[in-house]
C-alpha cells in the first residue's frame, strides 16, 4: 500500500512539474495515460485524474491572468500613445488601429456625431470596401444604436443571424458586403454626452469574453477623453490664431484710434464752448474730407457746409430730368436717412453721380435728433465711418443744448392723446388730422401700452416716455402714476416688453405694464386703453408686479377682460396644434384629450371610454405633449386647455356639427 502511494506521489509530483513549466494540456493527458498503462490502481488513477483536472484549472487561471496583464499593458501603451498632440483624424486612425490589434480582429472603425445630427465614419482600420471614411451610419437599428441606447458595450457573435436587436437594412448590407460575423459596439461617452461609437468586428463567429468587453470599454473611455481633448486643442488653436490676428489688427489701428479720440475731444469742446452748429460742421468736414449736412427728424435741414447745397440741387435736377417726382419716390438722401435711423448706425450708398453718400443717426440717449450726412468723391473708409459716428455725437450735444421748442411740442402731443383717451367733442376725422400734423398716422395700426413705475423718479420716467414717444412717432400721456403710450405697431405684447425693459433700466426699479390693441381708428383708442388698464390691474391682482401682459398672454383671463372676446384666437392658442394635427393626420387626439379630462386624467379610464388599449392612449398623450409642450397637464395650462375644449365643442355644436 505504501508502495502504491509512493507511485501516486511520483505522478502527482510530475504533474506539478508540468504545471510549473507551463506545459501544454496534452502533456497532462499523456502523463495520465502513462499512469494507466503502468497499472496504477483504479482509485489512485481517479485521484490522479482529479489532480490533473485541478492542475488544468490552475493553468487556465494563470493563462487568464497573463492575458489580462497583457491587455492592461497594451491599454497603458495605448493611453500613452493617445496623449500625443495628434490632429483629430490622426487620433481616430490611431484609436481604430489600436482597437483592432488589441482584440486581434479583422476590422475596426469609429463614427462620430456631427453638428447636423448625422453620424459618419471618421476612421477605419483593416481591409474595408463598404465601410469607408464619410459613410453615414444610420441612427436607427444596428449594434451601434443599441449600445448608445444602453450606454454600454453591445456585441453579437453572428450579426446577420442575431434577432435579439433591431436591424437596419443599410447596416446589414454593409456587414454582408464585408463578410463580417462577430461585431462589438462601444459608445464613446464624455461626461453626459455621446461623441460617437467605436466598432470592432471579425469575419468569424466569436463570443467575446467579459475581460475583452471590459478592455474595449476602457479603451473607449480613453478614446473619448482623447477625442474631446483634441477637439478642445483644435478650438484653442483656432481661438489663439484669431486672437493673434486681433492683436495685430489692434496694433495696426492704434494710431487711428488715438487720432479719432483727439478729433472727438476737440469737437465736443467746440459744442460745449457754445460754438454754432455750422462752425462745428466746418471743423468736422476738414477732418472727414467731404461736405456735411444735418437733417432734422421732420426732414428739415438744420445746417450744412459749403458744397452740400450744390450737390442737392444737382441731384434734384437729375431726378427731374429723368422724369421722377420727388414727392412720390423721395431722394436718395431721404432714403439714406431712413436707412441710417433703422440701422441705428452709419450706412452708405452711391449718390448716383459717381460720388459717395454716408449717413449716421444723431441721437441723444434714446431719442432721435436727426441724421448727419457726408458727401465725398471717394468711398468712405472704416476710419471715416467711425469718425462720422463721433461727429454725430458732437452734433447731438450741440442740438440738445439748443433745443428750446421741444417742450411746447410735447405739450401739444400730450393734449392729443388726452383727447383720444377721454370723451372728446371733436369728431374722429379732426383728431386724425391733428395726429397727421404731428407725424402720427392714426389710420395705421397702433397699440396702447400702460406702464406703472414701481419706484424711482416720476419726472425721469415722464422725460423718458416723451423721448420714447418722439423716437417711435407715437404719443405719450401721464395719468397720475401711470404712463400711457400710443405706439405704432400691431404687437401689444412686444411693445409692452420693450417699454418695460427700457424704462426699468432708466429708473433702476421694476415697471409693470399692460398692453392691448392694435387699433386703426381714433375713436377706438379709448376702448383699447381700457383693455390695457384692465390687463395692468389683472397683473396687480395676480401678484405680477414687474411684468407685462396683454389679453393674449392672459389666456382665458384676457378673453374675459377684452371687450371683443376673440374665442377663435383663444382656442387656437390653447389647442390649435392638436386641431391642426387631427385635421392633417386624420387622428383622434382631440377626442382622446376630452376623454382624458372626463375620466379625471386617468389614461386607463380614458381607454375604456374610447374602447382602445391603454397603450394607445399613452402614445396619443405623448403626441399631445409634443404638440402642446411638457407643461400642458399642469393646473394653469390644463385649465385653459379644458376651457378651450369646451368652447370648441360648443361652437361646433352651435354651428350644426355633430357631438
Amino acid at each position: 500500500m505504501q508502495t502504491g502511494e509512493g507511485v501516486l506521489d511520483a505522478y502527482v509530483l510530475a504533474m506539478l512539474d508540468l504545471l510549473a513549466g507551463e506545459a501544454p494540456a496534452e502533456r497532462f493527458e499523456e502523463l495520465l495515460r502513462q499512469a494507466a498503462a503502468a497499472g496504477v490502481a483504479a482509485d489512485q488513477l481517479a485521484r490522479l485524474t482529479a489532480a490533473k483536472d485541478r492542475s488544468l484549472e490552475v493553468r487556465q487561471l494563470f493563462a487568464r491572468r497573463q492575458q489580462r496583464e497583457a491587455g492592461l499593458s497594451a491599454l497603458v501603451d495605448t493611453a500613452r500613445d493617445l496623449t500625443h498632440p495628434y490632429s483629430l483624424d490622426t487620433l481616430l486612425a490611431v484609436i481604430t488601429r489600436r482597437a483592432r490589434l488589441l482584440m486581434g480582429l479583422d476590422m475596426s472603425w469609429v463614427s462620430l456625431h456631427g453638428a447636423d445630427g448625422v453620424s459618419r465614419v471618421r476612421a477605419a482600420d483593416g481591409h474595408a470596401s463598404a465601410i469607408t471614411v464619410g459613410f453615414e451610419v444610420p441612427l436607427a437599428g444596428g449594434v451601434g444604436a443599441h449600445a448608445q441606447k444602453r450606454s454600454a458595450p453591445f456585441w453579437t457573435p453572428d450579426y446577420l443571424h442575431d434577432e435579439s436587436f433591431v436591424h437596419n437594412e443599410t447596416i446589414d448590407h454593409v456587414v454582408r458586403s464585408e463578410g463580417l460575423r462577430a461585431i462589438m459596439a462601444v459608445p464613446l461617452r464624455h461626461e453626459h454626452s455621446t461623441l460617437g461609437v467605436l466598432y470592432v468586428a471579425d469575419r468569424n463567429i466569436r463570443h467575446f469574453l467579459p475581460n475583452e468587453i471590459s478592455l474595449m470599454a476602457s479603451l473607449a473611455d480613453l478614446a473619448a477623453v482623447a477625442i474631446e481633448r483634441t477637439r478642445l486643442l483644435e478650438r484653442t488653436r483656432t481661438e489663439v490664431a484669431e486672437l493673434t490676428g486681433d492683436v495685430s489688427q489692434a496694433k495696426d489701428s492704434s494710431a487711428t484710434v488715438r487720432r479719432l479720440h483727439s478729433i472727438h475731444r476737440s469737437l465736443i469742446d467746440l459744442a460745449l464752448g457754445g460754438s454754432e452748429l455750422p462752425a462745428l460742421l466746418e471743423r468736422a468736414s476738414a477732418e472727414l474730407g467731404g461736405a456735411l449736412l444735418v437733417r432734422g427728424t421732420v426732414g428739415k435741414d438744420l445746417a450744412c457746409t459749403e458744397g452740400f447745397p450744390d450737390f442737392l440741387s444737382g441731384l434734384e435736377s437729375t431726378r427731374i430730368d429723368n422724369g421722377r417726382d420727388a414727392r412720390v419716390d423721395g431722394s436718395p438722401v431721404d432714403r439714406l436717412c431712413l436707412d441710417a435711423q433703422a440701422a441705428d448706425g452709419p450706412v452708405r450708398c452711391d449718390d448716383g453721380t459717381g460720388g459717395m453718400l454716408a449717413a449716421c443717426p444723431v441721437t441723444g440717449g434714446t431719442e432721435s435728433l436727426g441724421t448727419l450726412l457726408l458727401h465725398g468723391t471717394r468711398p468712405a473708409s472704416e476710419a471715416q465711418e467711425q469718425l462720422l459716428g463721433l461727429v454725430a455725437q458732437a452734433v447731438a450735444v450741440q442740438l440738445l443744448m439748443q433745443r428750446s421748442s421741444a417742450v411746447a411740442e410735447g405739450q401739444v402731443r400730450d393734449e392729443l392723446l388726452h383727447d383720444l383717451l377721454h370723451v372728446s367733442q371733436l369728431p374722429p376725422a379732426q383728431l386724425a388730422s391733428r395726429g397727421r400734423r404731428l407725424g402720427v398716422d392714426l389710420a395705421e395700426p397702433h397699440v396702447v401700452v400702460v406702464v406703472r413705475p414701481e419706484g424711482g423718479s416720476q419726472s425721469r420716467a415722464n422725460a423718458w416716455a416723451s423721448a420714447c414717444a418722439h423716437r417711435l412717432s407715437g404719443l405719450k400721456y401721464v395719468d397720475g402714476g401711470h404712463i400711457v403710450l400710443l405706439l405704432p405697431g400691431d404687437d401689444p405684447s412686444g411693445a409692452a416688453k420693450a417699454v418695460q425693459r427700457e424704462l426699468s433700466v432708466v429708473l433702476g426699479h421694476p415697471v409693470t405694464g399692460g398692453a392691448a390693441g392694435p387699433t386703426i381708428a381714433p375713436d377706438d383708442v379709448r376702448r383699447v386703453h381700457q383693455e390695457a388698464r384692465r390687463c395692468l390691474d389683472a397683473l396687480t391682482v395676480l401678484d405680477g408686479t414687474g411684468g407685462t401682459a396683454s389679453p393674449r398672454e392672459l389666456g382665458f383671463l384676457g378673453l374675459l377682460l377684452s371687450e371683443k372676446q376673440d374665442v377663435e384666437r383663444f382656442v387656437g392658442s390653447a389647442i390649435g396644434p392638436v386641431l391642426e394635427y387631427d385635421q392633417q393626420q386624420s387622428t383622434e387626439l382631440l377626442r382622446t384629450l376630452e376623454s382624458y379630462f372626463t375620466s379625471g386624467s386617468s389614461p386607463t379610464r380614458a381607454a375604456e371610454l374610447l374602447h382602445v388599449h391603454p397603450n394607445t392612449v399613452s402614445r396619443r398623450l405623448e403626441r399631445i405633449t409634443d404638440l402642446l409642450g411638457p407643461h400642458w397637464q399642469e393646473p394653469a395650462q390644463a385649465l385653459e386647455v379644458q376651457l378651450a375644449l369646451r368652447l370648441h365643442r360648443t361652437r361646433h355644436l352651435l354651428g350644426g356639427g355633430g357631438p
